[in-house]
């Protein structure tokens, strides 16, 4: 029995020991010189603790405070509120005052929005006391910094150190999701939760010239340590190509730049498409508006997807995302005409079509260096199979990049009508401030509308329960009541509205699961009256006939079910709920 125990004690222990990561690469960099003295007043929590422990949220907070009192740079303001009632911080940095000086463009970075990837929060803490108190405020001369160190504040109260087994540092690690389970980066369009409904309130309140989104990826060792992803790489994807030609041309090479002369290794975010061999090629995709950088993208603000590499230590990472957010405030300074030239071109511009989905192209458009990792592998006696094994070496190859088509693309209306009984729907439109006249008196319009061809409800997904279909389209005329908006094309943010409002969008409304009760019969027909009735059709209309026969000969299931075959019937008279499978929402 004693036996046993032990036994069952070492597994226990085994089970609960620190994972097996691949070898640490050993890194030494010009950016190592970012860290004040342990006698230093002002050293961050992180750096106190030789980058170990990163600070909860009271020690953040705190701190932050303390820097606020001794700077008259620093102001920290709360903007929203968490489900379990914690405040959302923002840090003003600006020589402006309370106030910001329109006059300047806006840096927006925010940390923590996947609150176990926190070296946002731990870098910018580092940035501010430098440029409050260690000489670096010209920073702000021709910007503003707005930073959010915290974006999923109940995330990362979640902590513990067995959050992210992939990831080298720091020992305690936030959770990804929110209190409510809500992975705040598949939320920005849908906006489900009050933390996202919160930061597209900040996003609005100081229109950023460059949004930067902070995060930490895993899923295969590779020698880059802070990668990049944006709409309008290469001249692709971007709903905003003035913003994406700036991206390519001035923010890439500049923060490139900085980073390689600080001793990291930049690179593009991509994915191995076979994360055994890197051989196979890498995939850099559209991102779509569910995502930080696809949302700026189609409300055209500039934003940048930032990614860390978990294995390299937390130090490594720390010192090279704080690297880039200064390098990024620089530019942003610099170079504030050409952004906001870029910005203005976008929001003034009136495109014809919007592109609601994107499919994968069968051969590579270019290629890269990967600066990978060598692997071997070994066979698993638990996975039965071959498993990855990283040698913790350098390898560098030419790799394909593989990218993306357009797959379902819209020719945008002169406007589109939403119902007042699609509340919710409306809500979102106020919320990203997407332009809509409400109606004060019923109006009649004829619109095409959408009617879901057999509709299937996924499992649930970030809380709702999405919803795919074929669809028809057809004319009608509708009276659309008291209530009612009509949100026309002719904005800044058409392609917003467009891929919310769609039928076919992936990231809409009605593949949101918006819609339920559209999927819901009513009224019913008894077969003592549909029968004779349909016999009748019959004799009566030989086009009918013709029709219902190739229907029978064509499917065997339906010629056998005797329901099905009067319901086809039914759904051809004037008794048949013509609202059923009815998209509610008509392009003008």
């Amino acid at each position: 029995m004693r036996n046993l125990a032990f036994a069952a004690a070492a597994l226990t222990l085994l089970a609960a020991a620190p994972a097996p990561l691949p070898p640490e690469t050993k890194w030494r960099g010009a950016s190592e010189k970012l860290i004040v003295k342990a006698s230093d007043p002002w050293i961050t929590p992180i750096e106190a603790t030789g980058f170990r422990l990163t600070p909860t949220y009271a020690e953040t907070r705190a701190w932050l405070d303390r820097l606020a009192a001794a700077s008259p740079l620093i102001r920290v303001e709360v903007f929203g509120k968490t489900p379990q009632g914690r405040d959302m911080l923002a840090v003003i940095v600006s020589k402006d005052g309370a106030t910001l000086d329109s006059a300047k463009p806006v840096l927006l970075a925010q940390g923590g929005i996947h609150s176990g990837e926190i070296d946002g929060k731990d870098a910018g803490m580092m940035l501010l006391r430098d440029i409050a108190l260690k000489g670096k405020s010209a920073l702000l001369d021709r910007a503003n910094f707005v930073f959010v160190p915290i974006f999923n504040v109940d995330g990362h109260e979640r902590s513990g150190p067995f959050n992210r087994p992939n990831q080298r540092g720091p020992e305690n690690q936030g959770w990804r999701t929110t209190a409510q389970n809500y992975n705040l980066n598949r939320d920005y369009l849908k906006a489900d939760s009050p933390e996202m409904r919160a930061m597209i309130g900040l996003i609005r309140k100081y229109d950023p010239a460059l949004y930067l989104d902070l995060h930490v990826t895993d899923g295969h060792d590779q020698q880059f340590d802070v990668t990049i992803s944006y709409n309008g790489w290469n001249g692709r994807y971007a709903y905003s190509p003035a913003i994406g030609r700036w991206l390519d041309g001035k923010f890439r090479p500049a923060t490139d730049t900085a980073l390689a002369k600080a001793g990291h290794i930049p690179g593009l975010y991509v994915d191995l498409i076979d994360p055994r061999r890197a051989a196979g090629g890498v995939f850099y995709n559209a991102t779509t508006p569910r995502f930080s950088n696809g949302y700026g993208d189609v409300r055209g603000t500039p934003s940048v997807l930032i990614e860390t590499h978990s294995l390299k230590p937390y130090r490594q990472r720390v010192l090279g995302t704080y690297v880039l957010v200064e390098a990024a405030l620089k530019l942003l300074g610099d170079d504030a005409a050409a952004v906001r030239a870029a910005i203005a071109a976008d929001r003034a511009a009136r495109p014809k079509t919007a592109t609601l989905a994107w499919r994968p192209l069968k051969d590579p458009i270019t290629t890269m260096v990967w600066k990978g990792i060598a692997q071997d592998s070994y066979v698993s006696p638990a996975s039965g199979r071959a498993e990855v094994r990283w040698l913790g070496k350098p390898q560098t190859e030419t790799v394909g990049i593989f990218g993306e088509e357009p797959s379902i693309t819209a020719t945008l209306p002169v406007a589109w009508w939403v119902p007042p009984t699609a509340p919710d729907v409306i809500d979102r439109l106020r919320l990203h401030g997407v332009q809509f006249e409400t109606l004060a008196t019923p109006r009649e319009v004829e619109v095409e509308m959408t009617r879901l061809v057999d509709p299937k409800l996924g499992k649930v997904n970030e809380g709702r329960m999405p919803l795919t279909a074929t669809f028809t389209r057809e004319r009608r005329r509708e009276t659309w009541p008291a209530g009612s908006v009509r949100v026309s094309a002719d904005q800044p943010l058409a392609s917003l509205a467009a891929l919310w409002l769609e039928a076919e969008s992936p990231d809409g409304a009605l593949a949101w699961g918006s819609f339920p009760t559209i999927l819901q019969r009513t009224e019913y027909i008894e077969g003592y009256v549909i029968a004779p009735m349909a016999d009748a059709m019959l004799a009566a209309d030989p086009k009918l006939k013709a029709e219902f026969d190739a229907k029978l000969a064509a499917d065997p299931a339906f010629a056998a079910d005797a329901d099905a075959r009067l319901a086809w019937f039914y759904s051809r008279t004037p008794y048949y709920d013509d609202r059923y499978l009815l998209y509610p929402v008509g392009r003008e």
